[in-house]
């Protein structure tokens, strides 16, 4: 799955909001700052973000942009889907499912087109954003499982040659 720039900087400032959540309304610019994001791009997401209901503009002094509903309702399937379309780069399941009955010669690559995206979206569809700014017992549970090994980050690459050694 790939997710545009477009979608990464929708989900970095919907990050900032559900930081400041309950609290009181966060500025463009405070946003931009934070995420470092540009400014003009920014505008632009936050207000699709608004026209969807998820984010809230407040005008004045003291205006700015808020969550509409708290991170734990907001998962971030809703807000890739908004911004970027289906969560699989092979199209949506319903195409996937008509490809595997009407391509028989290729069914079997389309199957696994199809678990790919289905268990993309299972996690997607089950991460809020609580989960990831670190407002929910999730986020709490990998946190500290992450304290506890202190290792790097690692790929779960493994070569040909590597396996036959």
């Amino acid at each position: 799955m790939k997710i545009s720039q477009k979608g990464l900087y929708a989900l970095q400032a919907i990050m900032t909001l559900g930081r400041r959540y309950g609290t009181e309304t966060v500025k463009i610019r405070d946003i931009a700052f934070d995420s470092d994001l540009p400014e003009k791009f920014l505008e632009l997401i936050l207000l699709e973000l608004k026209n969807a209901r998820i984010v809230e503009s407040v005008r004045g002094a003291k205006g700015g942009y808020r969550l509409r509903r708290a991170p734990a309702e907001i998962m971030l399937s809703e807000i890739i889907r908004l911004v970027d379309g289906p969560l699989a780069p092979f199209g949506d399941a319903d195409q996937l499912r008509g490809l595997i009955i009407t391509d028989p010669d290729h069914r079997a690559l389309y199957s696994v087109f199809l678990e790919v995206r289905d268990a993309a979206a299972k996690i997607l569809e089950s991460t809020s954003v609580a989960d990831i700014v670190g407002d929910s017992p999730k986020s709490r549970k990998r946190s500290s499982a992450k304290k506890k090994t202190k290792k790097g980050p690692t790929l779960g690459i493994v070569h040909k040659d590597a396996k036959s050694k």
